[in-house]
């Protein structure tokens, strides 16, 4: 993965608007971690192929960057993304780490469904 480049992923989400992808979108901050430390509170998201369509996206900030999604009947949304991978022409992999190197986000299409 490479640092988010604001105009070239702006046009790679421009390329899969429209058409129907599957989304995966993960968050955490060490859910797992809780057992380390029983006063830390932990909470995480994570939808898998969820397939959708959407109108537009649009990139915003100035690194952490965000990105949403606007569906017909609501809007998807991912805050804190620092790099990005584009794997052919198939799937974009959007990813925030944070200052310790560990994933914290992870907002990813693709045309075809996510591997279990």
């Amino acid at each position: 993965m490479e640092p988010i480049e604001k105009e070239k992923v702006q046009t790679l989400i421009d390329f899969f608007a429209n058409q129907a992808v599957y989304l995966h979108l993960e968050t955490t901050n060490g859910a797992y971690a809780s057992h380390f430390d029983e006063s830390f509170f932990s909470a995480s998201a994570y939808i898998r192929n969820a397939f959708v369509t959407y109108e537009h996206g649009k990139i915003a900030g100035d690194g952490p960057y965000r990105v949403g999604l606007k569906l017909e009947i609501g809007w998807i949304y991912g805050e804190g993304l620092t790099h990005f991978e584009m794997i052919g022409d198939q799937q974009l992999l959007l990813a925030g780490h944070g200052a310790d190197g560990k994933l914290a986000i992870a907002l990813e299409l693709s045309k075809t469904p996510f591997k279990n």
